[in-house]
């Protein structure tokens, strides 16, 4: 019997992590995304995970370099509006741990990524409605998306790492 999960977007955030002169990482999320699961009722382990962010709505706390994450020499917002996740396939490590495979879509690059999974288990709200959640984390090189931007500094330090720290906490809604 095949179970879906709705994304519980007032308690669900997805952000990275970048190195910023190689010395300490500049954080931000995407306030506006979209996820479900599709499920072999409670099993997990055969999970068809889809995810949606709206480039528009990434957020660093800082409004220019937001900007700057918009326009061209990154996301391309304008043109890319969104950036997509959908699995592949699921393995089941142990009763906490997954990995999660599937197609990473950034502007117009696909890639096949690796997520690591921690499922939280499920547990019913004080309103009745079946939960379960997810902290999934993972790591890619941006320019394999088309993201190439980069500085480098007069010492030759980078101004930006190529390496970015993905990370989720995902919590959904039993489909009734």
């Amino acid at each position: 019997m095949s179970t879906t999960w709705n994304l519980d977007g007032m308690h669900s955030e997805i952000g990275f992590k970048v190195k910023h002169m190689m010395i300490t990482h500049v954080s931000g999320n995407f306030g506006t995304f979209n996820a479900s699961v599709e499920t072999d009722g409670d099993d997990f382990s055969s999970a068809k995970f889809d995810f949606s962010a709206e480039i528009d709505s990434i957020n660093t706390g800082v409004a220019d370099r937001d900007g700057h994450l918009k326009s061209d020499e990154f996301f391309n917002a304008s043109a890319y509006p969104h950036m997509t996740f959908k699995s592949t396939g699921i393995e089941k490590k142990d009763e906490e741990n997954y990995v999660i495979k599937g197609d990473l879509t950034i502007r117009d690059v696909t890639k096949a990524i690796l997520l690591n999974a921690e499922f939280g288990g499920i547990t019913v709200d004080p309103y009745g409605q079946t939960k379960t959640g997810f902290s999934i984390e993972g790591k890619i090189k941006r320019s394999e998306f088309g993201l190439k931007w980069s500085a480098v500094t007069e010492a030759g330090s980078i101004v930006v790492s190529d390496d970015v720290k993905l990370n989720a906490e995902l919590q959904f809604i039993k489909k009734v």
